[in-house]
């Protein structure tokens, strides 16, 4: 497991503190951006939780020492990726961006779980 487990960690540790410093990167996608394109407060502040969040996992997936603490992390990552495509899947105001969110979300998930297969 641990091999592609690290490289998806660090991948997400990446993109999450990504979003932090650039929210629109999610914003966008996501169809949360105002009409000039630019991400409101409110918005700006979800998308920091969610990536503090996301940074925090990615790091643990990178960094935990094999065995159970290593499988806690994979499976935080897993269940927050399966929980952020039904919440945008369901949940964003742009139906558009609903499927391509929850889609990317989902495969994400799928990729993480199954890194737990690869040695």
């Amino acid at each position: 497991m641990p091999v592609l487990t690290r490289v998806l960690g660090a991948v997400t540790a990446a993109y999450s503190v990504t979003i932090v410093a650039a929210p629109r990167v999610l914003a966008g996608p996501c169809g949360l951006t105002t009409s000039t394109g630019s991400v409101s407060a409110d918005v700006r502040t979800l998308i920091a939780g969610i990536g503090a969040r996301d940074a925090a996992i990615g790091l643990a997936m990178l960094f935990a020492p094999e065995g159970k603490a290593l499988r806690i992390a994979l499976g935080a990552r897993v269940a927050s990726d399966a929980a952020d495509a039904v919440v945008f899947g369901t949940g964003l105001p742009d139906r558009s961006a609903r499927k391509k969110v929850a889609a990317f979300a989902a495969t994400w998930a799928a990729l993480c779980a199954a890194s737990a297969l690869v040695p």
